[in-house]
């Protein structure tokens, strides 16, 4: 049996050539930005094989005003101050919660993998956000850690992290509609649930 034998599937990375088409075509992103912006923010839009996007402008600020215990089987609202704002302040070694400014409508036969830019992560701020399910849709919720001990701002409308769509040379037999996953269609910054 050679490399491409009939028990193996493959995965490919996919161009800007296929995420501007499937974003045009499709509404895979919306809304789309079809050039990496740079001029005075920290970068957004597509790149040569993926897309950088954008922390919009409502955080979920963590805080220990209540001394609460963060459990993810039964989180406790409190344990965030909201904030609508154009800059976040993450307090030293804490994390906030934000959402994207796109909305993603991935296809059954992708799965997409996010990185934080290295802009922030160059001054100790992590992102994390989860694979992008097939089939999953709406924006995604963001966590920012900030790593260090002094104050980090984040910009809200600009760069935070960039998505990376690998593509199933087949589909998956279940995706996270057929699931229906608990976070299908989110539009605002989603706590835990179980």
């Amino acid at each position: 049996m050679g490399a491409r034998g009939s028990l193996t599937s493959e995965m490919t990375i996919k161009s800007d050539r296929w995420i501007a088409r499937m974003a045009n075509e499709h509404k895979m992103i919306e809304p789309f930005v079809d050039t990496q912006v740079r001029s005075g923010v920290i970068s957004y839009g597509l790149s040569s094989y993926g897309y950088d996007i954008r922390v919009a402008d409502e955080f979920k600020i963590f805080t220990n005003i209540n001394s609460t215990v963060i459990d993810p089987k039964s989180f406790d609202p409190r344990s965030f101050i909201d904030l609508r704002a154009s800059e976040c302040i993450v307090p030293p070694n804490s994390f906030a919660l934000a959402r994207t400014v796109e909305y993603f409508r991935i296809p059954r036969d992708v799965l997409t993998v996010c990185l934080g830019k290295s802009t922030y992560a160059r001054c100790g701020i992590i992102v994390n956000v989860t694979p992008f399910e097939p089939e999953w849709e709406g924006t995604a919720t963001l966590e920012i850690s900030n790593t260090t001990p002094l104050p980090a701002k984040i910009y809200a409308n600009e760069g935070i992290a960039q998505v990376l769509f690998f593509q199933s040379d087949e589909a998956c037999q279940t995706s996270y509609a057929d699931k229906k996953g608990k976070y299908q269609t989110q539009q605002e910054v989603t706590l835990p649930k179980i």
